[in-house]
């Protein structure tokens, strides 16, 4: 995480629990238990004839990438390690065993089926995607080195006033504009800090400090929808609908938010309803006080100019033809060359998340250019599905699994299937939305996961402040989940209706 964040030290108190918690003598038991049983399911997969999968003309490439697949679905599900280390591990075995560049008597071709290019396995960790994460996390950095989160966050929150709901409103979506654009639990952590003089105002029997801890992580999870940069799976479902060799819809940043914003705003503003109505302020007023000062000089200016002309050009691609994955670039170079971002400051980017999401596109690529999809494509009659099926089952899948494990790696393992699955489905999902509808509606889904602490880092964070209860995080986390996921599936069906996308 970013140590230059206000309030990293949260972020830093959160992953000391999660160690001590992963590296507890009966977890580590349960561990070795489950990647016992991983291993043999793997192998089990691995040696089975071809003709037991049901698959005409399966090569044993396929065979292996199909066992691959599953040992990275339970690896990810069980979270017997960090799901970082499992994209890794994904990579390294369709490196050694299913591409041109494999164990010499296990890769060949004419008796092992299509090899996978190394080059392109390998080119799943420089995806334009990628790019996109690494600019996003670059122009995160150089904000918080300026001082300008703390300087927006006191200029935009000042407008709310003194009146307790006005400010929880207030929190919620200055909170909700940064996720867009700055890492979730950065985001957190940084507005966590502003509230613990809010805290101390408040009365400790009062339900209002529990509407305020609420709110963050709620309104966090809720504002990384706006835009493609704002979650993982929003990045990872954008890669997908924007791929040449596949769906290849050309969304591009400008179009994302036109039809998300709208929807998150709506979201945050229902959301304060229903905190303020559950968890109603027994103390009308509060002063806010939010201390730090943004930086001044020729560098601020340069990341302040830098930040409005990347934003404008990522809305504004379809006019100007430049890509949203090129766009993220500028701000890097830009902050390279005026020395606003350092070598040290590059140690402080996510790759953990950036290997994750490798790990994914690697798995997606796998089972395209294996030919595995269009076997499946032929062999699974998609076409026969019910299109509302479809989408239930993905958001109910995904919004499970989300609540459970890490978002991204829900996301990485859904979205190849899901496209799979639409590619199959042709336009018979034309009266849904088209592939849009499933495949944002399950990074939707994903956003709206935060039943459980452990559901995702924003929640953790707020957990980890002792103000709320579990059972209150469930119950808020199910009513804005559900109402986020249905309001989501309509924006998306009325968004295609109206040729936004």
């Amino acid at each position: 995480m970013f140590k230059n964040f206000t309030g990293f030290n949260l972020v830093e108190q959160m992953h000391r629990l999660r160690h001590a918690k992963r590296f507890n003598p009966l977890k580590l038991k349960r561990k070795s238990l489950g990647l016992l049983f991983v291993a043999i399911v793997f192998l089990v997969l691995w040696f089975l004839p071809t003709e037991s999968f049901g698959l005409d003309g399966l090569t044993q490439v396929q065979q292996r990438i199909i066992a691959i697949f599953v040992y990275a679905t339970l690896m990810w599900v069980m979270e017997l390690v960090p799901a970082w280390s499992t994209s890794v591990s994904i990579i390294v075995l369709l490196l050694l065993f299913t591409s041109d560049s494999g164990v010499k008597w296990l890769c060949n071709p004419e008796t092992a089926g299509q090899l996978l290019s190394y080059k392109q396995v390998m080119a799943s960790f420089a995806d334009p995607v990628v790019m996109l994460f690494i600019g996003g996390f670059v122009l995160a950095i150089a904000t918080t080195k300026a001082g300008l989160d703390v300087h927006l966050a006191r200029v935009l929150l000042t407008p709310f006033g003194k009146k307790s709901e006005n400010i929880l409103l207030g929190f919620m979506l200055v909170t909700a504009l940064f996720s867009m654009f700055i890492s979730n639990t950065a985001t957190t952590a940084m507005m966590l800090t502003f509230l613990t003089p809010v805290f101390k105002q408040l009365p400790e029997a009062g339900k209002g400090r529990i509407a305020m801890a609420l709110s963050i992580p709620v309104a966090a999870n809720l504002g990384g929808m706006g835009t493609p940069i704002g979650t993982p799976p929003n990045t990872i479902a954008l890669k997908y609908l924007n791929d040449p060799e596949g769906l290849n819809l050309g969304i591009g940043f400008g179009q994302w938010m036109l039809f998300m914003v709208p929807l998150v705003i709506v979201l945050i503003l229902i959301a304060w309803m229903i905190l303020k109505k559950v968890f109603p302020f027994s103390q009308k007023t509060i002063e806010l006080q939010i201390d730090g000062e943004m930086k001044r000089g020729r560098r601020t200016t340069l990341v302040i100019v830098t930040l409005i002309v990347t934003i404008l050009l990522w809305m504004m691609d379809t006019l100007t033809g430049i890509n949203t994955y090129t766009v993220a670039l500028i701000p890097f170079a830009v902050f390279a060359m005026a020395g606003i971002i350092t070598k040290y400051d590059l140690e402080e980017i996510n790759w953990s998340v950036i290997w994750m999401v490798a790990g994914g596109f690697a798995l997606g690529y796998a089972m395209n250019g294996s030919g595995l999809a269009a076997l499946v494509i032929r062999a699974i009659p998609f076409g026969d599905f019910s299109p509302v099926l479809i989408v239930v089952l993905s958001g109910l899948i995904c919004y499970v699994l989300s609540n459970l494990i890490s978002h991204s790696a829900t996301a990485a393992l859904l979205m190849p299937i899901l496209v799979v699955v639409c590619t199959a489905m042709g336009d018979k999902l034309a009266a849904i939305g088209g592939p849009t509808t499933v495949l944002i509606g399950v990074a939707i889904a994903s956003s709206s996961a935060m039943i459980l602490p452990i559901s995702t880092p924003p929640n953790a964070l707020a957990y980890a402040t002792n103000l709320v209860q579990q059972k209150d995080m469930a119950r808020m986390g199910v009513i804005v989940g559900v109402l986020s996921i249905l309001l989501g599936y309509l924006a998306l069906i009325a968004a295609r209706a109206l040729h936004i996308v």
